[in-house]
C-alpha cells in the first residue's frame, strides 16, 4: 500500500467516511486506528521497532517534564540523553552498522530489519524529547494521542518531519467537513501525481542510464545526468510531500511545507533555506544551535556548520560519499561566507547591484552548478566514482551532444523528451505563479465547469502522457530509501 496505489486511496476513502461519520470528539480515534493499521500493514516484520522507541519516549516525556519543573538540571540532561540515544540507536545501527562493520572490522554485511519511515519518525521523536526537556511543550500523557502524533499515516513514510507543537492539536481536535479544504487537498494529490509520473520517473530513466553506465558518459553527459537527478529528486520528494499534505488536508489537517522553490536560490546557504525545510530546521534547532551556532566566533561557527552537515550526510545514508556530500555543502557555505565581500565588490565594479536581474541569474546558475556537482557524488555508486564523474564533467568538452541525437541514447525517445520538457515548463510556470498567488485558491474562485474541466484535463494528461503511458512502472519514492 503506497501513495500511488489504488489500495491506498480506497483505504483513505473508507477512513474519510468513518472520520466524518462519527462525533467530532472521537475522530482522532479513527485517525489512530487508521494510522496503526496502515503502518502495521506496511511493516509486518519491523513495526515493533517503532513501538519500542515510541513507548520509551512516551514514558520519558513526563519524567523530563517533572525534572524540569523541579529544577533538576544534571539529571534531566542525562535522562534526555538516554531517551535520545534510545530513539537514535536503531537508526544508527540499521543505517550505518554495515558501513562501520566493514571499516572497523572488515566484516560481512548484516541483513538488518529496516523499519519503514525510521529516518523520519526518529527525528520527530528526538525533537519531541528535546522540546519537552527544554520546557517548550508539555509532555503528552495520553499514549494513544502520542502514538497518533508519531505514526500519523500521511507523513509517517517520508515526512515532512513535524513538530509536536505544530501538529498535535490538529490531530486531536477533530475537524468538520470543509468542502474548500477538501478540494484543495484533492488538487494537491493530483499535483503530486503530475510531479511523480510526468517528471520524476521520466527523468529517472535518463539518470539511471548515465549513472549505471558512467564509464561511457563524460563531460556534458555528466552535467545532464546531475541536473536531471536534481530535478528527479526534487520532483519525486515534492510529489510525496504533496500527496502527504493533500491526503492530510482531506481530513482538515495542515502539514508544513517542505520546499520553497530551492532551485531559485542564489547561494548554497539559501538553497538549504528552501530545500527539505523540515530537515533543515531540525538540523538548525537540534544540532547547529546547541553546538553554539554563530555565537562563539567565526572559527567556531564554521566548525558547527561542518558538524551539522556531517550529521546531514550520515542521516542520508552510510558510506564515504554521503559524508563527503554533507561536508561539501558545509564547505560551500563557509566559502560563500568568506568570499561575500569580495563578490560584492566584483559585482559592484560591474554595475550589478544586489537586485540586478543579470546578477540574480548569474548567482542562481552558479548555485545550481555547485549543487548539481554535489548531486553527482550523492547519486554515484561510490565516492571514487562520483569524484571521477565530476572531474570528467569539468575537463571533457563535448557540448555538441545537446544538439545532435546523443541524448536519445539515454533511454528516452524524442517524444518523451518533449513531454518531459513541457512538464518542466509547467512546473516552472506554476512555481512562478505560486510566488504571487495561491493557485488552488484561484481555482476555487472559478466557475464549477472550469474547475471540473481543469481537473479532468489534468487527470487525462497524466493518464496519457505520464510514465504509465510509456510502459514504465512508477518507481518507489527516492527519499523512502534514506
Amino acid at each position: 500500500m503506497v501513495y500511488l496505489s489504488l489500495k491506498f486511496y480506497v483505504f483513505v476513502g473508507l477512513l474519510l467516511g468513518v472520520y466524518y461519520a462519527i462525533p467530532t470528539r472521537f475522530r482522532w480515534w479513527a485517525l489512530l486506528a487508521g494510522s496503526l493499521g496502515f503502518y502495521g500493514r506496511l511493516s509486518k516484520e519491523s513495526w515493533w521497532v517503532m513501538a519500542v522507541v515510541l513507548i520509551i519516549s512516551y514514558v520519558m516525556g513526563p519524567v523530563l517534564e517533572g525534572m524540569n519543573s523541579r529544577g533538576i538540571k544534571r539529571g534531566k540532561k542525562l535522562a534526555a540523553a538516554a531517551a535520545i540515544g534510545a530513539a537514535a540507536l536503531p537508526l544508527l545501527v540499521v543505517k550505518n552498522g554495515n558501513f562501520l562493520l566493514h571499516v572497523l572490522a572488515k566484516r560481512e554485511p548484516v541483513d538488518w530489519i529496516v523499519p519503514i519511515g525510521m529516518s523520519f519518525y526518529t527525528l520527530q521523536i528526538i525533537a519531541y524529547v528535546v522540546d519537552v526537556s527544554r520546557g517548550i511543550i508539555r509532555a503528552e500523557r495520553n499514549l494513544g494521542r502520542y502514538a497518533l502524533f508519531v505514526c500519523f499515516f500521511p507523513q509517517i513514510i517520508q515526512g515532512p518531519i513535524p513538530r509536536y507543537g505544530d501538529l498535535a492539536g490538529q490531530l486531536y481536535e477533530g475537524h468538520r467537513f470543509d468542502e474548500k479544504e477538501f478540494v484543495k487537498g484533492a488538487w494537491l494529490v493530483l499535483w503530486g501525481f503530475f510531479l511523480k509520473l510526468m517528471i520524476a520517473d521520466r527523468a529517472g530513466t535518463a539518470v539511471n542510464t548515465i549513472f549505471e553506465g558512467w564509464e561511457a558518459y563524460q563531460g556534458v553527459y555528466v552535467l545532464v545526468g546531475g541536473g536531471l537527478y536534481g530535478l528527479e529528486l526534487y520532483t519525486d520528494f515534492l510529489s510525496c510531500v504533496c500527496l502527504a499534505k493533500g491526503t492530510a488536508l482531506l481530513f482538515g489537517i495542515r502539514l508544513a511545507d517542505n520546499f520553497h522553490h530551492p532551485y531559485m536560490a542564489r547561494s548554497v546557504k539559501e538553497f538549504w533555506g528552501r530545500w527539505h525545510l523540515s530537515l533543515s530546521s531540525w538540523l538548525k534547532d537540534y544540532v547547529y544551535i546547541p553546538l553554539g551556532g554563530n555565537r562563539r566566533g567565526r572559527f567556531r561557527k564554521y566548525g558547527n556548520i561542518l558538524v551539522t552537515f556531517f550529521v546531514s550526510g550520515v542521516w542520508h545514508g552510510a558510506g564515504y560519499k554521503y559524508i563527503f556530500w554533507g561536508m561539501l555543502h558545509g564547505i560551500y557555505q563557509i566559502a560563500g561566507d568568506l568570499t561575500r565581500d569580495l563578490r560584492n565588490r566584483i559585482y559592484g565594479s560591474l554595475g550589478m547591484e544586489a537586485d540586478n536581474r543579470a546578477r540574480v541569474w548569474v548567482e542562481r546558475v552558479f548555485t545550481w552548478f555547485l549543487v548539481t556537482a554535489a548531486w553527482v557524488i550523492f547519486r554515484a555508486g561510490g565516492l571514487r566514482q562520483g569524484l571521477f564523474m565530476v572531474y570528467n564533467m569539468v575537463t571533457v568538452y563535448n557540448p555538441w551532444i545537446l544538439f545532435d541525437d546523443s541524448l536519445l541514447s539515454l533511454g528516452l525517445s524524442w517524444k518523451e523528451w518533449v513531454v518531459l520538457g513541457c512538464s518542466v515548463l509547467v512546473l516552472i510556470k506554476a512555481e512562478s505563479l505560486q510566488e504571487k498567488i495561491c493557485i488552488r485558491d484561484e481555482l476555487l474562485r472559478q466557475p464549477l465547469i472550469i474547475r471540473w474541466g481543469a481537473a479532468l484535463a489534468a487527470v487525462a494528461m497524466i493518464m496519457i502522457f505520464g510514465s504509465y503511458g510509456y510502459g514504465f512502472n512508477a518507481s518507489d519514492f527516492i527519499y523512502g530509501r534514506f
